[in-house]
């Protein structure tokens, strides 16, 4: 089976050769009379005479995508009015399972990838509704789902004012990386990490800051020149942007992270990426829910509990540290 071909562009996808959950089903014969039409993002609607070529031609067409939970067509609407008009009663489909929202991204990567191309025009607006959908995207992964380039949809995103960098704290990018907006905070954390343990390792503070090993670097140089952990340009644009400035060391924004990645259209897409995000949703601990617990700790178990607490802690660290060496989520 093959996968959907938006899924070949976005962060995170699977090789063509590793079949997964991200696929397709297995084709399927349905009567046309039982689909409904595309949710198309061709703002003109389907074209007529491209329809009737397709009719006059005397072969089988590739089986059409329907979106299962409304049975509208994904792809293949111009196959779908050819069918009709030569009075077929059945037409070959595969289904795809996922959200609405999920299956306009499909509609659009399909009608990029073959068939009769979008305008210049279609694939803007699609990217307007994708950008108002999903504004935890980057610019660059929403140009791939959108056929644009980066600019153009950071053009069309400061035309929307959908939300401003405020409400959305960080974008997931085409690699599949989450990153902040604002990376001042990040960089705030590693300077004091570095003054409180300077022989601390690049990795070691960038775990423990939330940023990588490339900006501590960076921090350290700066520290050593004695000069601000955040540059003058990176403060003015944050100033110019509304942003209030940081000044304390707090830890990584556990709730910006989890909901970076709840956004991630790698992880949304497919059903192990699903049941990665509620493994770590399920196993993520929040400021509020560790006081609540040391509430309701008996006495007699603290030393057990904290025994639990570290071993957990312990593997967490493992995990990270082999995600880092292997390089996952790089670009």
């Amino acid at each position: 089976m093959e996968q959907p071909p938006f899924l070949q562009l976005l962060p995170g996808h699977r090789a063509p050769d590793d079949p997964g959950p991200t696929e397709l089903s297995e084709p399927e014969w349905l009567p046309v009379r039982s689909l409904r039409p595309a949710d198309t993002p061709r703002q003109l609607g389907e074209d007529v005479e491209h329809t009737r070529m397709l009719a006059r031609i005397d072969a089988r067409f590739p089986p059409i995508i329907v979106h299962r939970p409304t049975m509208r067509v994904i792809d293949g609407m111009h196959r779908l009015g050819a069918a009709v008009l030569r009075g077929d009663e059945l037409i070959e489909v595969r289904y795809f399972d996922g959200s609405e929202q999920e299956a306009f991204v499909l509609a659009v990567q399909s009608n990029i990838a073959h068939g009769l191309p979008l305008s210049l025009a279609d694939r803007s607006r699609a990217a307007e509704r994708i950008i108002a959908a999903a504004p935890g995207w980057s610019d660059r992964a929403i140009a791939a789902a959108a056929g644009l380039g980066a600019r153009t949809v950071a053009n069309i995103r400061r035309r929307l004012r959908i939300q401003s960098d405020s409400e959305v704290r960080a974008r997931t990018g085409r690699d599949g990386r989450v990153r902040p907006l604002d990376g001042a905070g990040g960089r705030l954390r590693a300077a004091h990490i570095i003054r409180e343990r300077p022989g601390a390792s690049l990795r070691e503070v960038a775990r423990e800051a939330g940023v990588s090993p490339s900006t501590v670097r960076d921090v350290r140089r700066r520290l050593e020149r004695g000069e601000d952990a955040v540059p003058p340009a990176r403060q003015r644009r944050n100033a110019k942007a509304g942003r209030p400035a940081v000044t304390s060391p707090d830890g990584p924004d556990l709730a910006a992270m989890l909901q970076g990645l709840q956004n991630d259209p790698a992880l949304r897409f497919s059903d192990s990426g699903r049941q990665l995000l509620r493994w770590i949703l399920s196993r993520a601990i929040h400021s509020e829910e560790r006081l609540e617990v040391m509430d309701k700790v008996p006495p007699h178990c603290t030393y057990l509990i904290a025994n639990v607490a570290r071993s957990c802690a312990d593997e967490w660290l493992r995990l990270a540290d082999r995600l880092e060496r292997e390089g996952i989520g790089t670009d």
